[in-house]
């Protein structure tokens, strides 16, 4: 852009392996003419990059602060507190969703590996038979697909089987009836209503001669929690078999396929009730994704990806890395037990917004951790399905971005079965809203998480707005372009944490009191004048961090 000095470097810069790879996104490296100059070494950014030193250390100084023995707070919430591991600091286990799977890491541990070894003795002793690859490794999966719901949830595998199987017989009854997607959406959320109300449905409140049933409960005797995941694998077969039984013509696809062609449809013989229960049940992605389409899978089944070791210990490695992490802030940032008890009595403006900016670190965290675990159980099993988080949670700046980069696996299946079939960009307005609306509610039933959806609907329309008066296409050459789209995100990062705050952190109360204590004093006021001043240069390093990631032939889209 014109009025930009820049220095040239070299376009490789390996800045952009800080974000996991996927492989869609890459596209030819486009010729260096066409590239925009670098600006990582410019005065502006050079200024920018001493801003960075500067605050992000405060931001850490501030809720290890919050989090000390000697903070008049602190008694308030030691109570939350677990004894730790690391430099003999109490941990802060609080969280519930992610204290389930920290807990539970070593059995996890010990369930992957069996099931590996397992399988690979299984696919020895068929070879030894002359039993075919394919064969011996689907149906060992089926068997352990099986062991595992019945070991996780006991008599409940009834109730699960009983489900999958209502909503296989409405998916081979209508085949290519428009009834089919129909019926299919309406048993599903039913489903989810139904067992929410319920509580999963205890044996005796169905019949009080199979009273006996619910004492055989399992590990995991909940199974209606994680059924939620199921249900969109259930939804994706159902529609995934409609459009094979409309499609007309033969299916042939030949050689390794994309992401993208793996949605193709199969031969209508693919569709059978073991492929569908094997699919539904996966072991690796059952319990919390992330989430594949069943043309996905059974293509993948059908002509398993070539994943190299060396790519899985890498990823392995990326896992350890974020564990590890989030250790050290639970070791030494007590967020979450400061807001589960409301602890910040006398807290100063940055002091309230560094406990909610945290805690939004730490729900990326608790989802990341949990959803790279089982995506790396699938990836060693052969299977590799959608990357759910691909940037950091403070790397994005614009709602749709966002929402494309985290939880992306359930981002694609919205696309795929919601929002294409309800017109797309034709109708963009109404299908966000009922998008929105439908997430909020698949993830709980309660007005919070609906707040949730409407308000990220209602902040997505800004975006959609200055993307249709300013576009890039006929303003990008200006000067001005990047800074007024730099105000713009820095805007749009603000709505964006306070609705995530609302739906995943304290509610609508607990953002309503922070911005009471934020715009109701000068000194509230001063620090939201600095913030909209350091996110203004965040987005433009993000901005630019994209730039280099078009430069090296990457196109993320988020």
């Amino acid at each position: 852009m014109s009025g930009d000095v820049a220095i040239d470097m070299p376009t490789d810069l390996r800045i952009t392996r800080l974000t996991v790879d996927i492989p869609s996104s890459y596209r030819p490296v486009p010729p260096r003419e066409e590239q925009s100059a670098p600006k990582w070494r410019s005065p502006e950014f050079v200024f920018y990059g001493i801003i960075f030193v500067l605050v992000v250390p405060i931001m850490v100084w501030i809720p290890v602060t919050l989090s000390s023995p000697s903070h008049p707070n602190y008694d308030l919430y030691k109570r939350k507190l677990s004894p730790g591991w690391l430099f003999g600091r109490r941990v802060d286990n609080s969280d519930l969703q992610y204290r389930s799977f920290r807990n539970n890491i070593p059995t996890l541990a010990i369930l992957v590996a069996a099931y590996i070894g397992l399988k690979a003795a299984c696919l020895r002793v068929a070879k030894s038979i002359r039993i075919a690859t394919n064969a011996a490794r689907f149906y060992f999966l089926l068997i352990f697909t099986l062991c595992m719901v019945l070991g996780l949830h006991g008599a409940s595998i009834l109730k699960i089987l009983v489900l999958l199987t209502l909503n296989y017989a409405i998916a081979k009854t209508c085949k290519d009836s428009r009834f089919g997607p129909f019926l299919t959406w309406v048993f599903n959320i039913a489903v989810l209503f139904a067992n929410e109300t319920c509580d999963g449905y205890r044996f005796a409140n169905l019949h009080p001669s199979l009273a006996a049933l619910d004492s055989i409960d399992g590990i995991y005797p909940r199974w209606h929690v994680s059924f939620n995941i199921t249900t969109l694998r259930l939804i994706s077969f159902n529609m995934d078999y409609y459009w094979a039984c409309r499609r007309t013509g033969s299916i042939n696809v030949e050689g390794v396929l994309t992401e993208k062609q793996r949605t193709t449809p199969h031969p209508l013989a693919e569709y059978t009730y073991k492929h569908y229960i094997a699919y539904a049940l996966y072991p690796p992605l059952y319990i919390a994704g992330p989430i594949i389409t069943f043309n996905d899978f059974i293509w993948q089944l059908r002509r398993p990806l070539s994943i190299s070791w060396r790519s899985i210990i890498g990823y392995a490695g990326r896992f350890l890395a974020c564990l590890l992490t989030m250790e050290f802030i639970l070791h030494f940032m007590y967020v979450v037990a400061i807001k589960d008890t409301k602890a910040w009595s006398g807290d100063s403006a940055a002091e309230l917004s560094m406990i909610g900016f945290w805690n939004l670190i730490v729900v990326w965290l608790k989802l990341l951790i949990p959803w790279r675990f089982f995506r790396l159980w699938a990836l060693a099993d052969g299977i590799d399905p959608p990357e759910n988080m691909v940037r950091c949670m403070a790397n994005n700046y614009a709602a749709l971005g966002f929402w494309r980069s985290w939880h992306r696996s359930f981002n694609l299946w919205i696309v795929r079965y919601i929002y294409i079939p309800l017109g797309g960009t034709h109708n963009a307005l109404f299908t966000t809203v009922l998008i929105f609306t439908f997430v909020a509610l698949w993830h709980d039933l309660s007005f919070r998480l609906l707040a949730w959806g409407w308000l990220v609907s209602l902040f997505i329309l800004p975006e959609i707005a200055a993307n249709y008066l300013l576009p890039p296409s006929k303003f990008g050459g200006h000067w001005w372009y990047r800074h007024v789209c730099a105000i713009g995100a820095a805007f749009s990062i603000l709505m964006m944490m306070a609705a995530n705050l609302v739906g995943f952190v304290i509610g609508t109360d607990g953002v309503a009191y922070m911005l009471q204590q934020l715009v109701r004093t000068s000194e509230g006021l001063r620090f939201l004048a600095a913030v909209g001043a350091c996110l203004f240069i965040a987005a433009q390093v993000m901005f630019e961090y994209r730039e280099e990631e078009k430069r090296q032939g990457i196109y993320r889209r988020c």
